[in-house]
């Protein structure tokens, strides 16, 4: 593209680096970002929250969390999205506290937390054997007025069988 004297637009920008994170070439996706940055082209979220999950499903939660702290410094507002997917890649590495964390501070912040968002902690919670936890997130997105999604339900359900929580979690579940 370069090579015909045309540049690439953020779009384009936003499709590589997603090919690339999907196929585990974060080096030359963050590459990317810093060209970028240097062109002095507008990055929006939606790049950010690109390379955030990559760096999330790649393991590199130290770097992720670094670019996700920088959006403030860059005068760019995390969207709920990007919330809800670094909020996962907490979940992921089994940094509950830090999850639970973030997931108050977007509500401080004026980003409110949607069902996806819940859905995530929630499953986070249940998947690393903090069901109590996950109950009280559960009746908070109850009380929000969201619903659990099917694989959130699923889990439940499953933690019933096994006699690990409450039955009374199963109202909570109709209501939502």
């Amino acid at each position: 593209m370069q090579g015909c004297g045309q540049l690439p637009d953020v779009q384009t920008y936003a499709i590589l680096m997603n090919g690339l994170c999907g196929n585990k070439q974060l080096s030359t996706a963050v590459e990317l970002l810093r060209e970028m940055e240097d062109n002095k082209l507008e990055v929006s979220i939606i790049i950010y929250t690109i390379i955030i999950e990559g760096l999330c499903k790649a393991g590199k939660l130290e770097s992720a969390t670094d670019v996700f702290s920088s959006l403030s410094s860059k005068r760019v507002q995390p969207d709920v999205k990007a919330y809800t997917v670094m909020i996962n890649g907490l979940c992921d590495g089994g940094l509950l506290v830090e999850a639970n964390k973030l997931l108050r501070e977007m509500g401080e912040r004026g980003c409110s937390p949607n069902d996806c968002t819940y859905n995530t902690i929630i499953r986070g919670f249940i998947n690393n054997n903090e069901t109590s936890r996950a109950v009280g997130l559960i009746q908070e997105m109850v009380e929000m007025g969201f619903s659990a999604d099917a694989s959130t339900a699923e889990l439940i359900i499953d933690l019933l069988s096994k006699d690990k929580v409450d039955p009374a979690l199963l109202s909570l579940l109709k209501k939502s």
